[in-house]
């Protein structure tokens, strides 16, 4: 069933499951863009196809809130949002601490290989950029706030485990990973003005599988 968050004619904002595509992928299983076009279409009982523009992806194991557009125009002006950094990205993650600093921002060029779909850092990448606080510690890991500035393939995992703090469960860049764990990464907030109203808009959302959490 679709988590909603917000739902008018112009957007629809759902909490993404975990371990489940943005959009259809060569592994043909269920993703989130086809499920919410069938919900469109059975609420609204329309019977041709549903547009559902997609304005920004997640990983497939990780887990958030995503808007989409049910238009072109408000895909169109949330397109644009994105491309002048004006839609507001922010995660919370399970990192393992070693000494991690309190606060601070990770830059690095990061390079996306599309053959293995893996990215690294490297000089021939594009810019990329994030800024953490850390919340609090236990057992050597820190849950951590982040704030995207930049939106690279895998970045917040890459500039993490680069740096020796790689995200508790991530199969993909944390050696010390387990098959079966669950990435400890969740995008909580995402703000943004509306595409027609141009009101400000923030929704948030929590995370249920983490291993440590900030009420703990």
């Amino acid at each position: 069933m679709l988590n909603i968050l917000y739902e008018d004619n112009h957007i629809i904002v759902v909490v993404k499951p975990y371990n489940i595509p943005t959009n259809l992928d060569d592994s043909k299983d269920d993703d989130l863009l086809s499920l919410i076009k069938d919900y469109i279409k059975v609420k609204y009982h329309k019977p041709n196809n549903v547009y559902l523009g997609l304005v920004h992806r997640l990983d497939r194991p990780v887990s958030g809130v995503m808007v989409f557009a049910k238009t072109s125009k408000a895909a169109s002006r949330l397109s644009n949002q994105l491309r002048l950094k004006q839609i507001k990205k922010e995660y919370l993650a399970v990192v393992e601490d070693n000494n991690l600093k309190s606060s601070d921002t990770f830059r690095d060029k990061l390079l996306k290989n599309k053959k293995t779909n893996t990215t690294k850092v490297d000089i021939k990448g594009k810019d990329s950029e994030l800024s953490y606080q850390v919340i609090f510690r236990k057992n050597n890991y820190a849950l951590v706030k982040i704030q995207l500035k930049t939106g690279r393939s895998h970045q917040i995992r890459v500039q993490f485990s680069s740096r020796n703090h790689a995200i508790y469960g991530d199969q993909r860049y944390n050696k010390n990973a387990i098959v079966g764990q669950q990435i400890n990464l969740f995008a909580y907030k995402l703000s943004f003005y509306h595409p027609t109203t141009k009101e400000l808009m923030t929704f948030q959302a929590k995370p249920d599988y983490f291993l440590i959490k900030e009420d703990n």
